[in-house]
């Protein structure tokens, strides 16, 4: 890694009331130095204790004051980036900043790459390749759900039950090789049993962080949600309630909506991505054909699937192909208009659902012009992505994709032993096959990747980050 001292604006690039601009390096404290200046004109940097911040004004080459700041000093390894940092706390406008900074660089910094903070921390040891990609996380998180996972991750909670995991097997290995290589005072005998109980225990527990992937993409993303129905069920009605707005367009003809519109909101906690699509039914309209295929797309890859029937009109065969659509996907039926006469009843429902066999189907009763039926909407949407609370103290969400697939490989690595094991194969196979679980269980710490994959993971990250 690069060890010489970097600089970068760490705040948004706005007129605000702060601004912060980071230094970290072994020449920080020199370079902040030949800038700041305390209340008394003196060049007070190097006799402030670590941890402590001062009031005081950054000034440039010929004397004159850029702005009235506070700076911290906070020495190395007790540091973000366990170098030496000084962050200096100005006024945050894009001037000043600028100004601030372009000092910083004439004085002996460079301009820090995107991420480059955080990725010295990672290469510094003070933090591990999970808890860095948790901080762009802690960033980018949309909901209160999102925020909660991605600090429980920051905290060490993916790191701590992966190496956990890591030292289980490490032992096995060492164990296995240590008995090939000395065989005289290392048995092996009932050692195939022994390990056999051992990958039962690896497998259920790789199984279930894998089994929460799915939760925690949900959690971090939101829930692809599609609305759909026949022409004129109410579900641009029921998008404009949900979004507390006229978003759509909401006629009393039939086909109003034609293309896809898109939003994404927090439903009492809850993040949704709303997909509301054109009404199916069969029709001869160029352009509403496309808009019933799309609907079609987007049902195919949603999390949820919100079936909107109109209760005051039977049921069709429009109805039966938007049922097909629902087949293997989570869905709400909502049986709007029951502000009307109700023709179509939760048993008639059921009854088209019959050849799926849905006992996880869900049947609200709402009427989006009156606004009724959201609060049984909001228990269903939690019972059935979240069942009931999340808690974040015990359990674990994967949530980075990247982590996925490695938990993926590592639990086919133990598969292969397990098969190994079966097949009443050579020890050494068992002892490949571990280091292949172990190794990839190492790509979501950071211990077994490349030097690209890390360039690649930091360079998402923001300017001073």
């Amino acid at each position: 890694m690069n060890t010489d001292t970097i600089a970068a604006i760490a705040t948004a690039l706005s007129h605000s009331g702060i601004g912060i601009i980071r230094i970290s390096g072994a020449e920080a404290v020199d370079v902040a130095d030949r800038i700041y200046r305390d209340k008394k004109g003196f060049q007070a940097m190097r006799s402030m204790k670590s941890h402590t911040i001062h009031y005081g004004f950054i000034v440039d080459e010929k004397g004159e004051t850029i702005d009235e700041v506070m700076v911290s000093y906070m020495k190395g390894p007790k540091s973000f980036t366990a170098e030496d940092t000084v962050e200096i706390n100005c006024h945050g406008g894009i001037l000043v900043l600028n100004r601030i900074l372009e000092l910083a660089i004439k004085n002996g910094a460079r301009l820090a790459e995107p991420g480059e903070f955080t990725k010295r921390a990672f290469l510094n040891g003070r933090i591990d390749l999970s808890e860095a990609e948790a901080v762009m996380d802690v960033i980018r998180a949309e909901n209160d759900m999102a925020l909660k996972s991605s600090v429980s991750q920051l905290k060490g909670a993916v790191s701590s039950r992966i190496r956990k995991l890591r030292e289980k097997i490490i032992y096995e290995i060492a164990f296995i090789e240590s008995a090939l290589d000395d065989p005289e005072h290392i048995s092996l005998d009932g050692y195939r049993e022994h390990l056999g109980e051992i990958l039962e225990k690896l497998l259920r527990e790789t199984d279930a962080l894998l089994s929460g992937a799915d939760d925690g993409r949900i959690l971090k993303e939101g829930i692809r949600t599609v609305i759909v129905g026949k022409p004129n069920a109410g579900k641009s009605s029921f998008l404009n309630l949900l979004l507390g707005k006229d978003k759509a367009i909401v006629t009393d003809i039939a086909g109003t909506t034609r293309d896809i519109l898109e939003e994404h909101i927090l439903f009492k906690g809850i993040d949704l991505k709303l997909i509301d699509t054109a009404g199916i039914r069969s029709t001869e309209d160029i352009v509403e054909k496309i808009g019933v295929e799309k609907t079609r797309e987007y049902a195919r890859n949603a999390d949820l699937i919100l079936f909107m029937a109109d209760s005051s009109v039977p049921l069709d065969e429009n109805d039966e192909e938007i049922i097909k659509l629902t087949s293997s996907k989570k869905c709400i039926v909502l049986l709007n208009k029951t502000d009307l006469e109700p023709v179509v009843t939760e048993d008639m429902i059921l009854k088209a659902f019959l050849s799926q066999d849905r006992k996880d189907l869900k049947i609200i009763r709402i009427s989006a012009k009156e606004s009724t039926g959201m609060e049984e909407f909001e228990k269903a949407l939690q019972e059935m992505f979240f069942r009931g609370e999340i808690s974040f103290e015990n359990e674990v969400y994967i949530t980075n994709l990247r982590h996925k697939e490695a938990l993926q490989d590592a639990r086919d690595s133990l598969l292969m032993v397990e098969k190994s094991l079966k097949e009443d194969l050579p020890e050494d196979f068992y002892s490949i096959d571990l280091m292949g679980a172990y190794a990839s269980l190492g790509r979501i710490i950071g211990e077994e990747v490349s030097d690209d994959l890390i360039e690649e993971i930091f360079s998402k990250f923001c300017m001073g980050k």
